[in-house]
């Protein structure tokens, strides 16, 4: 494998933030790299400073062939599209037809970024850029860097404004479309998911040094847990002999001028290179309002956009019923409805026809994709907006003041003093999870929680909503995030239908490739009960009397049942295996009754698939 691009030694340093402190790494041929890191860590400097955009104030960066040598290409978070341009001139090029419509990774790249060889979803390759939405304009761009194909390709958060399927279609492509002899790609994403399935190695940015670890998130993530327990082993070793260092030069000051001068040097290097406590972000949870059996309902609710003749249903006659402590998450193609759908069990969005049931004790955080709320407190100071909610809180039996809240959760010291309008775009986030929790509520609806969130901090969320004691609603493309939470999901398919998904993510992504056309309903997408609590007030099939769907909705009852006991089954084996992790023997026995209940269940979820199908 040759080197396509490395770094010896480059610093970088904007006011006395040292962004990149002497690092070197390289790029080798076939590589795919995905990068990570705290927001304002530097991946997007590293990025540009291997692109050439950024000079370094020292080191040396050298590629293969010289500046010339290699074609590099970069999609930044920055829109530089020519507003004036058609998406044929810009994704094209001077390209002729044939020769496009004739290359299958071109066409690939239309359709699973375009919706096609007429870019349908776009409306049409000769419609102009400057209309389009800023999701459709980052597409446009991501389509133009792929079509071109670059030896090296530079991706400063692809999977921005990419719903779930153009996520896992993006993962293939690099993963196994565009991979050949001189080619490599580096990709800054917060999508774990999708870092899994397209690294071969992981850079982690953190605190002006480069960590590159082998393989993908799952790799990263163990990799760290034992370098960290290594360094806590480390970190003991050195706590014993700063103790003991320590307790040397304090017996007795008239003793101290007699003591050798190299330990007193040696003390006082430990103490010196101690290292700075990592600024974490930690969220907490607070104490929710109890829920009565009643929480949020949606009766053969329909909801319309736009004036006749161009009015189009989002949501046509759905009923859903959310059960108290329901964990539930929401897919679905772009303009589907999903943010609609929230918006119409938060009353924010007239319903056309049917009704919407609120609980009586029911106290609604809901957290937007945009963070206009914060925009009255542009102003404010952090601590300011943080007290705006509440003064003071309980936080594990103790009550805490804003100031010490604010600094758990990321905002140490001289931050809570800033301007909450110079707060980078994850800080903002965070400051907006921060002010919902604090309002106690006890459903909590998030819309796309994870943009602008660096790992770190989405591990933090997650831990939070692990242990959330209301119900819970989660719209977002990032699959691991829902596959983590959620108990279950749901999909808009854009027939105006909810549709439960047993099967979760990749029951989904099944549904959309059996689809005719990306952006399309599919003829296989029947709208099926919205969840196990659902009235089932939805259209049959054709095929189906009213005896079958009857009998078919006690199967799937009963089967429902079945799934409940062995999944606490499972979790009882999962329990025994921990216990028993020491005795080969009796883990044996163990996996062989886990496989049983895993076979069993798989058994189960395939019968009730078919009563749902049954039932339409």
């Amino acid at each position: 494998m040759a080197n396509l691009v490395s770094l010896e030694r480059v610093s970088l340093v904007f006011g006395t933030s040292h962004v990149l402190d002497e690092v070197s790494v390289g790029v080798l041929t076939g590589d795919r790299i995905g990068v990570v890191g705290v927001n304002g860590g530097g991946k997007s400097t590293l990025l540009r400073v291997i692109a050439g955009l950024q000079e370094p104030d020292s080191g040396r960066i050298t590629k293969q062939g010289g500046d010339d040598g290699i074609r590099i290409g970069m999609l930044s978070q920055d829109d530089s599209l020519d507003p004036a341009a058609t998406i044929r001139e810009t994704v094209l090029g001077d390209r002729p037809e044939h020769v496009w419509a004739g290359d299958p990774r071109i066409r690939d790249v239309l359709t699973g970024l375009l919706g096609g060889i007429g870019a349908e979803a776009v409306g049409g390759l000769d419609s102009l850029v400057g209309p389009k939405s800023g999701g459709e304009r980052r597409r446009l761009a991501l389509a133009r860097l792929l079509v071109d194909d670059p030896e090296l390709l530079l991706l400063d958060e692809p999977t921005n404004h990419l719903d779930v399927e153009g996520v896992a279609w993006l993962a293939e492509h690099l993963a196994t479309k565009r991979p050949r002899p001189g080619n490599a790609t580096v990709a800054i994403t917060h999508d774990r998911w999708f870092l899994d399935a397209y690294a071969t190695l992981t850079w982690e940015v953190e605190s002006g040094h480069v960590t590159s670890f082998e393989g993908g998130y799952a790799a990263y993530v163990l990799a760290k847990a034992e370098r960290d327990r290594l360094a806590g082993l480390q970190a003991e070793r050195r706590a014993n002999l700063m103790r003991k260092e320590l307790a040397w030069l304090r017996r007795g000051p008239p003793a101290r001028t007699s003591k050798p001068k190299f330990r007193i040097d040696a003390a006082n290097a430990l103490i010196a290179d101690e290292p700075a406590p990592r600024d974490s972000v930690e969220l907490a949870t607070f104490a929710t309002r109890r829920l009565g059996k009643d929480v949020l309902d949606l009766e053969d609710a329909t909801v319309t956009v736009g004036d006749p003749p161009d009015e189009r249903v989002l949501l046509d006659r759905v009923t859903w019923r959310l059960a108290p402590g329901e964990r539930v998450g929401i897919v679905g193609v772009n303009g589907a409805g999903k943010s609609t759908l929230l918006r119409a069990l938060t009353g924010d969005v007239p319903l056309a026809g049917g009704r919407r049931r609120v609980g009586k004790t029911v106290a609604v955080a809901y957290l937007t994709q945009e963070v206009r709320e914060l925009e009255r407190f542009e102003s404010w100071r952090v601590i300011e907006a943080i007290e705006d909610v509440k003064q003071w809180t309980t936080l594990g039996g103790k009550e805490i003041s804003a100031g010490q809240l604010a600094t758990r959760l990321g905002f140490p010291g001289g931050r809570q003093q800033s301007r909450v309008g110079d707060l980078s775009g994850g800080e903002r986030r965070r400051l907006q999870l921060t002010r919902l929790l604090l309002t106690e509520p006890n459903v909590l609806i998030l819309d796309e929680p994870t943009n602008d969130l660096d790992i770190e901090t989405l591990t933090s969320l997650e831990d939070v909503l692990d242990g959330w004691a209301g119900t819970l609603i989660v719209v977002s493309h990032d699959r691991y995030l829902l596959e983590r939470v959620c108990d279950h999901q749901l999909a808009l398919l854009g027939d105006g239908r909810l549709r439960d998904l047993p099967g979760g993510v990749e029951e989904y992504l099944r549904l959309r490739h059996a689809a005719p056309a990306r952006g399309g309903s599919s003829s296989s997408a029947r709208p099926a009960a919205a969840s196990a609590g659902a009235s089932g007030d939805t259209e049959t099939t054709p095929a189906a009397n009213p005896a079958q769907v009857r009998e078919a909705r006690k199967v799937m009852a009963r089967v429902e049942k079945q799934l409940a006991r062995l999944g606490e089954r499972e979790q009882r084996l999962h329990g025994d295996m921990a216990e028993n992790a020491t005795d080969p023997g009796r883990l044996r026995e163990l996996g062989t009754a886990l496989q049983e209940v895993v076979d069993e269940r798989e058994g189960l979820e395939l019968e009730w698939l078919e009563a749902a199908e049954v039932v339409g």
